[in-house]
């Protein structure tokens, strides 16, 4: 026949199925939802920073200000040095302390990885008032500071290295835990020295993991507002700088500028950081064997006393944090009491912001681990080449490039407009909740999508042949093999809403006010005992809420093992 003939012929496109058209239906909403709650208020704070305070475009007058105003230049400055000093004290610690975790014989492993986590689970303020009771102005072991001060820099970077130091040796970690053992075994066979084999093996096959943990510190310490704001003293930075710009003159067009300076090092940080995520993803094989080291005196032992010594030291500041919490009236009344928790008398939020944090972050964790899971199962077995998948997938990357003061201040850009209909939740929880769920989207969705693709996908195929609605297979087959990783997204998102303080501090009202803002507020005002103390009650909720954790995650383990056996 002629070939015309079929060539004329209409194109017949195969009909979307019931799943496909439910899962493009969450794909849209989600897309919806992150550009009303992320790309817009990132897109607000922009153009506020071409305006004046009438809201005329002004161009780059704005920019030119911050460049000619020294005292703005060196907040700049400031946040970049005492970032690269951090670093650079972290990275060694955390390098070793996570040696001693995967590459030695050292006995109490699990209770060296358990101390690591305390840092995590407290707010970034209580370290900074640990060093106070130290070596501030009326701190116990000030003769150590040799006539200077612990408020400024100095104290910053010492409670920066607390604060850092858990992610970095997370990282790090996993890093050495991901090595390949075959190497060891014929760096072992050619009769290569223990030193060569550090040099050659073990530097280059952690290296990317050390730029990752390089650049998640230093990212970490020029966006982290709690820390300079209770110990920087008259030392600024950019942190301190945009809630100076927002609260104390009110001038959200130069508070603006300051923020997308501040976002200058967190998206390149951010962009390096996924270099070497995708170099180190690179490296690893399917033949690769895991590395098992084998017990040596020589090396146990010295891991054990720097593993042993770190551990002290992060207790160490927990504990003068706890026994500050108790002390009358410091430095003058040393006796012990429990009226520093009777907030009331220090703030008229009481143990109403206790509460409020804890509703706000149960909130956040139950509906935001419900978003997150749903939409990141949409983009890996919804259609591959929807139009929607793409955007959605740059979406969800973008809140981990963004420091939470400059979500806030997008979030009171956006949602405080005038003409904005979804103004109404300014100043509520719920502004809150939406808040700290974008803050903190890209780790649960990273968390939820690695889980998800270790499917098969022949899961869904099988399904969709037996005409089973995928739903079903959704919650009878994904939710139950899933569940480990969705409880610990929940429990990130618990633990998160609750210790921050950057992303909240511009959105709450008179009735919405969260812990963290208390303990802030708390050490404004002189109160440092009531503010450790509160500080403490977060530390001490987070901690249930990860023991909680590892409980609940220890049963499932053990009826998944009983179920399978």
């Amino acid at each position: 026949m002629n070939r015309a003939f079929f060539q004329n012929l209409p194109v017949v496109r195969p009909k979307a199925s019931a799943d496909e058209i439910w899962l493009r239906l969450i794909q849209a909403f989600a897309l919806l939802f992150l550009a009303l709650a992320l790309a817009l208020p990132l897109v607000s704070l922009l153009l506020r920073a071409f305006e004046d305070q009438q809201g005329s475009f002004v161009g780059l007058r704005n920019f030119a200000i911050y460049v000619t105003t020294p005292s703005l230049v060196r907040s700049a400055w400031n946040s970049l040095w005492t970032a690269l000093v951090t670093t650079c004290v972290v990275i060694p610690l955390a390098f070793t302390y996570a040696y001693g975790l995967t590459r030695s014989c050292m006995a109490r492993k699990w209770l060296f990885r358990a101390v690591m986590l305390l840092p995590i689970l407290a707010p970034s303020l209580l370290p900074a008032l640990s060093l106070i009771y130290l070596f501030g102005n009326q701190g116990m072991l000030r003769g150590l500071m040799a006539g200077g001060s612990i408020y400024g820099p100095w104290g910053i970077i010492g409670a920066q290295i607390f604060y850092c130091f858990p992610a970095a040796a997370i990282i790090i970690s996993v890093a050495l835990s991901t090595a390949d053992g075959r190497l060891y075994e014929a760096a072992e066979a050619l009769k290569a020295s223990r030193l060569r084999i550090f040099l050659t093996v073990t530097l280059p096959g952690a290296m990317y993991g050390l730029v990752s943990a390089s650049v998640v510190v230093f990212t970490l310490v020029v966006t982290d507002f709690g820390i300079p704001k209770v110990i920087g003293g008259q030392f600024n930075v950019l942190a301190t700088d945009v809630y100076k710009q927002v609260v104390g003159r009110q001038d959200l067009n130069m508070g603006a500028v300051v923020g997308l300076v501040l976002l200058i090092p967190a998206v390149l940080a951010f962009v390096l950081d996924r270099w070497a995520h995708n170099k180190r993803s690179a490296t690893l094989t399917g033949r690769a064997i895991a590395y098992r080291p084998k017990p040596r005196r020589g090396r146990d032992i010295p891991a054990f006393l720097f593993c042993l010594s770190v551990a002290i030291a992060l207790l160490g500041i927990v504990a003068v944090s706890v026994w500050g919490s108790f002390i009358r009236f410091w430095p003058y009344n040393l006796s012990l009491t429990l009226d520093n928790y009777d907030f009331t008398r220090f703030d008229t939020a009481g143990w109403q912001a206790v509460w409020l944090s804890v509703k706000l972050s149960l909130i956040t964790a139950f509906v935001g681990t419900a978003l997150i899971f749903i939409i990141a199962y949409s983009l890996e077995r919804g259609p591959t080449r929807s139009l929607l998948a793409a955007p959605l997938r740059f979406l969800a990357t973008i809140p981990l490039a963004v420091p939470g003061l400059v979500l806030g201040l997008a979030f009171i850009i956006f949602f405080n407009h005038p003409a904005n209909p979804l103004g109404i939740i300014y100043g509520t929880l719920t502004i809150l909740v939406l808040n700290s769920i974008i803050h903190f989207y890209t780790v649960g969705h990273l968390t939820a999508v690695t889980a998800i693709r270790q499917l098969d996908p022949e899961f869904e195929a099988v399904s969709a042949s037996l005409h089973v609605p995928i739903w079903q297979t959704f919650g009878r087959v994904t939710l139950p093999i899933c569940l480990p990783a969705i409880l610990e997204i929940l429990v990130f998102l618990f633990v998160s809403a609750m210790t921050t303080v950057s992303a909240v501090i511009f959105l709450y009202g008179p009735d919405t006010k969260p812990a963290s803002v208390s303990v802030v507020h708390m050490d404004e005002a002189g109160q440092a005992s009531a503010a450790a103390a509160m500080a403490c009650v977060i530390l001490a909720i987070s901690l249930t809420a990860k023991l909680t954790e590892l409980t609940v995650g220890g049963l499932f383990a053990r009826f998944t093992s009983a179920w399978r056996r």
